[in-house]
């Protein structure tokens, strides 16, 4: 007998037969003998069309309230995924977040898991009964209902595993799994069996939609094995696990791209000591997340051009500070809204030469040319032109061997 803990994407629970496709799917579960918890989010749509009210009713609206009206879509699915577990002899209870209860900090619409209480789930899952429970919320100390954010079903899956020390964690999506790369760009693209938590951070991180970088944090720190599979097919998915499962190691796992992202460049900036940290102090200061960074100093080294991205949508408020700022100076201040970042990931680059290379030359020969590049551990990103996107990953997929039949 296993601990499982199933996650249910919003495209897997839009309508009633789906809900009923899903309690089929958990009942399989079930009749292995498993304990099983079942999370579920909203039905698809329904989120957006509660925030659409809240914004209608009040544009500058108290997040506390914000939190009441969001959370109700999942409550609504957990319930009927309940109804639809009984109907067909499976024992089932639905619960929401205040019950177990998910206990938050008080940053409403972006609200962090401190601790969850593990007595009653335990106690339910012993005797047998499915507890289906309404992902994405929590209760605060003074306890107002908190939601967790983008991505906040995923964790709430991801954090009761670790709490409850589920075998497994098992996120239902509409993809089979995690694959080289976006199927969509490469037909080729193939779905890995297995992928590290550091592969899949960074390619969560970078643009890859199947999983939210906050689960795949806490997986990887409560070593929580995780599941990305399909609701509507019955193949193995992609299992998210510790390096020491993957025997062989691809030297490059995937290719990611986001083409969310702005670049920003300070030309003229007086070099001195102090300015870089007085830059990206004011950004950080208004919880704008720079990322890529490059700075090259003038001939006779008194001035240097500043580069670095931030996202689209923080784009203008960060042009707005920086010129607001009266501790930095600089000549001009240019923007490009069309870039792209492309990114190889691979754990197999601690130990292979030549990567960045191959990457380079692969770029080159199609014609395209690299304005940043960074660098981690197990990563190499570059910006490029936009319109190049979908020709640059191509050509990476290629030059890595990623290739399917």
């Amino acid at each position: 007998m296993a601990r499982i803990v199933m996650k249910f994407g919003g495209t897997s629970v839009a309508d009633i037969d789906r809900i009923r496709n899903v309690a089929q799917r958990v009942k399989k579960e079930v009749d292995l003998g498993n304990q099983v918890s079942v999370f579920v989010s909203a039905m698809a749509g329904t989120t957006d069309k509660l925030i659409g009210w809240v914004e209608e009713i009040s544009p500058l609206h108290d997040a506390r309230e914000y939190d009441t009206v969001v959370s109700a879509g999942e409550q609504i699915t957990a319930g009927l995924l309940a109804l639809a577990l009984q109907n067909i002899g499976i024992p089932a209870r639905s619960w929401l977040g205040w019950q177990i209860p998910f206990r938050t900090n008080q940053v409403h619409s972006a609200a962090r898991v401190e601790e969850i209480g593990t007595d009653a789930i335990n106690e339910r899952m012993n005797e047998g009964v499915v507890c289906v429970i309404a992902g994405f919320q929590g209760i605060s100390d003074d306890n107002r209902i908190t939601t967790l954010g983008r991505g906040g079903s995923d964790t709430s899956a991801v954090a009761l595993a670790a709490a409850i020390g589920a075998d497994r964690c098992d996120i239902y999506t509409d993809v089979e799994g995690v694959y080289t790369t976006d199927p969509r760009i490469v037909p080729k693209a193939r779905k890995l069996d297995k992928i590290t938590y550091e592969e899949m951070l960074e390619m969560a991180s970078l643009g890859a939609k199947v999983l939210q970088t906050r689960s795949v944090a806490m997986a990887m720190n409560h070593r929580v094995r995780v599941q990305v599979l399909s609701s509507f097919t019955d193949k193995p998915g992609t299992m998210v696990v510790d390096e020491d499962e993957i025997v062989e190691k691809q030297v490059v796992s995937g290719i990611a791209y986001a083409k969310n992202e702005a670049q920003v460049t300070l030309v003229g900036v007086k070099n001195k000591p102090g300015i870089a940290s007085d830059i990206f102090t004011l950004l950080a200061d208004g919880n704008i997340n720079v990322d890529m960074i490059i700075q090259n100093e003038t001939e006779d080294g008194k001035k240097t051009d500043l580069t670095f991205t931030v996202t689209q949508t923080d784009l203008e408020k960060a042009e707005e500070m920086l010129n607001r700022a009266d501790n930095i100076e600089f000549d001009n201040l240019i923007t490009d809204v069309n870039v792209a970042k492309i990114s190889v990931i691979g754990v197999g680059m601690r130990s292979h030469a030549g990567v960045a290379a191959t990457m380079f030359k692969a770029l080159a020969d199609k014609g395209i040319n690299i304005q940043v590049i960074s660098t981690s551990e197990i990563k190499i990103s570059v910006l490029i032109e936009a319109e190049y996107t979908e020709l640059a990953v191509r050509a990476l997929h290629t030059a890595y061997g990623l290739d399917g039949e």
